[in-house]
C-alpha cells in the first residue's frame, strides 16, 4: 500500500510564497509521475504541475513562471515551490503518484491566499 503525506499549506498574502512537500511511502515503482493538483470550492480538481522520474516537467499555464516542481527520487518526495501567489491560487492542493493503476492521492493541504 502506498501512502502520500503532504505538508506546507497555510495562509499567505498575495505576492507571498509557500512550499508544499509530499512524501511517498510503500511499494513504489521507480518509474512514475509525481504531481500536484488543486481543487477550489465549486470547481473541478485540476493539474498544477507534475514531474516524471526522469525529470521532465509539465505545468498548468496559470502557474508557469511562478511555481516550480521538484523531486528526490531516492527519498520518494516531491515539492512545489509557489511564488508570487495570487488569490485565485486558493484551493486544496493534493499530491498525486501515478505509476499506472491504481493512482494514489494524498489527503490534501489547504492553501489560502489573501488579497
Amino acid at each position: 500500500q502506498v501512502q502520500l503525506v503532504e505538508s506546507g499549506g497555510g495562509l499567505v498574502q498575495a505576492g507571498g510564497s509557500l512550499r508544499l512537500s509530499c512524501a511517498a511511502s510503500g511499494r513504489i515503482s521507480s518509474i512514475n509521475i509525481m504531481g500536484w493538483y488543486r481543487q477550489a470550492p465549486g470547481k473541478q480538481r485540476e493539474l498544477v504541475a507534475r514531474i516524471g522520474s526522469g525529470g521532465w516537467t509539465n505545468y498548468a499555464n496559470s502557474v508557469k513562471g511562478r511555481f516550480t516542481i521538484s523531486r528526490d527520487n531516492a527519498k520518494n518526495t516531491v515539492a512545489l515551490q509557489m511564488d508570487s501567489l495570487k488569490p485565485e491560487d486558493t484551493a486544496v492542493y493534493y499530491c498525486n503518484l501515478d505509476a499506472g493503476l491504481p493512482n494514489y492521492w494524498g489527503q490534501g493541504t489547504q492553501v489560502t491566499v489573501s488579497s
